[in-house]
């Protein structure tokens, strides 16, 4: 058959091969997918051209966000079973496909083919594509899970660095007079994101390889890695674990209070400087602000899933939800002081953001083996989805009560930023409940168990 090489047979990589190229190609992925964090870029321009409002162009993303959990979790067991080639492949068919039927919606002037589109066909890819090189990742480097898994997830987290400048630069290419209403441009921008980001995520394709059997790194040592007997938890098993929804919780909880200030990062740093109706902060500085934000949701996706490679992932969490509170509360009570002292609180909340999305595939593999771990990762990211719709509710509810936007100070913003302390809290909790999976839940030749859910050198 043409698609024969997708098979997982064809994917076993020969001796030699180097397992640093597993990243690269994981990475192309996650950079494409990852242009999801850039749809403000022509969010205005949609406004525009359906004369509809903000609200309803946002449930794009929405939906979006909802299909990549949901499609995660229901597509699982496929990608563990078929392997990260062919699921690779199929994520770049449903984005690509998914931009393609969005533009089409654009050029016809209907906004429930964009919901399609990009919504629904390329929500999908996001959700096959998100989870399709975890578990392989994790096989190549199983003496440094954290590193591996963080330096392809960084990529979804910067891919908004790439595709908002080029997203700009193509339509000011295709629209010169920069008329929002004509649609053209964005439709254009579209079929230009699809095929491209197509091509750049078949480079993942061909590269990606799956260790043979009994592979291990050269010189790695088992007692780092804490291993056991060479079994592992089901994705099916791992559900009806506490530990999971223990997981689940803290995931939640994580990203909730993290969105909420991704979400209204712009507007936020200018209504903290306002004073006598006016703010302080300019419209680029703010801009700024947001770039800002995305560098370091992508530098703590590396850094700090690296780190949990040695002081394990339990004490990370603990970081993440404890150290997050505190920040939030100094937030809360001083980020008006300086715009310096707000960014630094801002920037470290969002570190934590996004390395806690990096740092919970190792702490998956800790606690339940490689067996399906690629399946369990799925459908634990129904947290995000949940916590997608609850974060930026519970900020937009606070501050709706408190004003109107353009006139909220940072004192309105108090009452929200101390939920998220709540929030975090009850991740906090759960983290430390923790404890290794029941022997009755492992089954026999399913990949390394980890005894120790947070190891520490």
């Amino acid at each position: 058959m043409a698609l024969s090489f997708l098979d997982l047979r064809h994917t076993v990589a020969k001796p030699g091969y180097n397992r640093w190229l597993i990243p690269p190609a994981a990475l192309a992925v996650h950079l494409c997918i990852g242009q999801a964090y850039a749809t403000s870029v022509y969010k205005t321009a949609l406004v525009a051209h359906f004369d509809a409002s903000l609200t309803a162009v946002g449930v794009v993303f929405s939906i979006a966000i909802v299909m990549l959990g949901a499609s995660a979790a229901v597509m699982g067991t496929w990608v563990d079973r078929a392997g990260p080639r062919r699921a690779m492949f199929t994520a770049a068919c449903f984005w690509a496909s998914g931009f393609l039927v969005g533009a089409l919606g654009i050029a016809a002037g209907q906004l429930w083919l964009v919901y399609l589109g990009y919504g629904f066909i390329g929500g999908i890819g996001l959700g096959i594509g998100y989870i399709s090189p975890v578990s392989t990742l994790i096989k190549w480097f199983p003496d440094r899970p954290g590193l591996a898994t963080g330096m392809a997830i960084m990529g979804f987290g910067g891919g908004a660095l790439v595709a908002s400048p080029l997203s700009r630069r193509l339509l000011a290419l295709y629209d010169p007079d920069g008329d929002p209403a004509s649609g053209s441009a964005v439709a254009l921008l579209f079929v230009t994101l699809g095929v491209a980001y197509f091509l750049v995520m078949m480079l993942g394709v061909f590269t990606v390889r799956v260790p043979p059997p009994g592979w291990r790194p050269a010189g790695s040592a088992p007692a780092a890695e804490r291993t056991a007997a060479p079994r592992g938890v089901s994705a099916a098993s791992a559900i009806r674990t506490p530990q999971f929804w223990l997981l689940w919780t803290v995931l939640f909880c994580n990203v909730t209070a993290g969105i909420g200030i991704l979400e209204q990062a712009g507007p936020m740093i200018g209504d903290f400087f306002r004073s006598g109706g006016s703010t302080s902060v300019s419209a680029t500085e703010a801009a700024g602000f947001v770039g800002l934000l995305s560098m370091f949701n992508m530098a703590g996706r590396f850094v700090w899933s690296s780190t949990s490679d040695f002081v394990g992932r339990k004490p990370t969490y603990v970081g993440y939800l404890g150290v997050g509170m505190a920040a939030y509360v100094l937030l809360a009570l001083f980020g008006d002081a300086s715009t310096a002292f707000f960014v630094a609180l801002a920037a470290l909340i969002i570190s934590f953001y996004g390395g806690g999305f990096a740092t919970v595939p190792a702490y998956l593999r800790d606690l339940f083996g490689t067996h399906q771990v690629g399946a369990i990762h799925g459908r634990l990211l129904t947290a995000w989805s949940a916590a997608g719709i609850a974060g930026p509710l519970i900020v937009n509810r606070f501050l709706d009560a408190r004003g109107e936007p353009g006139a909220l100070v940072a004192a309105d913003y108090r009452p929200a930023l101390f939920t998220m302390v709540g929030v975090l809290a009850v991740g906090f909790a759960a983290n430390l409940l923790i404890r290794p999976v029941a022997e009755r839940h492992h089954v026999a030749d399913a990949g390394p168990r980890v005894t120790d859910p947070s190891p520490a050198t």
